[in-house]
């Protein structure tokens, strides 16, 4: 029986994909948590085998989920389970350990071969999902430049960005200046929007 954890915020969908696995005889849901960062502690309470989780959870998201389980050691193996096609999302899930990528929308039988599969040591990715993250190429932006729109895209004006990261204004505008020109953004705001919707930030 391969034990199974589910980590997704809106109920009524981990109420049907809890339901839909309960169907398969090998598979066995033995823990539902609704916000990213209940998922380690109910991993320790429950030692399931696959961690099946969202992307866009309260508390945590479900990449950050998946790269605390990847440092912490934990046994189970992670399939992300998301309507966030992004293609940094694949990417970054990848560099987390995470063996499963499959969409939302995907059939319950996919899921389910999908977590025998990362269960017994493979790879499962959506075809689609990563076919578009190969033509997307690499994360043009560099970290600072990631962290500057990731602040603009909480509000944050730059002289306090400046005095966050302990820089000048001008190395601040520098910066952004040089994310809109990777992303062929016309303003800081378009910036954050192509950034966001690639899943590089």
């Amino acid at each position: 029986m391969i034990r199974i954890l589910l980590a997704d915020d809106e109920h009524l969908i981990r109420g049907a994909v809890a339901a839909l696995l309960g169907l398969q005889p090998d598979l066995e849901v033995v823990a539902e948590v609704g916000r990213g960062d209940r998922v380690l502690d109910a991993v320790a309470a429950h030692d399931p085998d696959v961690a099946v989780l969202d992307i866009d959870m309260p508390g945590l998201d479900g990449l950050t989920v998946a790269e605390r389980l990847h440092e912490s050691g934990a046994r189970c193996a992670v399939c992300i389970l998301t309507s966030l096609g992004r293609p940094g999302y694949l990417r970054r899930a990848m560099a987390a350990g995470v063996r499963g990528f499959i969409a939302k929308d995907a059939p319950a039988e996919d899921l389910a071969a999908a977590i025998r599969k990362i269960h017994a040591g493979g790879r499962y990715l959506d075809a689609e999902l990563a076919a578009t993250a190969m033509a997307a190429g690499d994360n043009p932006l560099t970290e600072r430049e990631r962290e500057i729109l990731r602040l603009i895209g909480r509000g944050v004006e730059a002289p306090r960005i400046a005095a966050t990261l302990h820089l000048s204004e001008g190395t601040v505008r520098n910066y952004l200046s040089s994310a809109m020109t990777k992303l062929g953004a016309g303003n800081r705001l378009a910036a954050v929007r192509a950034a966001e919707d690639m899943g590089w930030i």
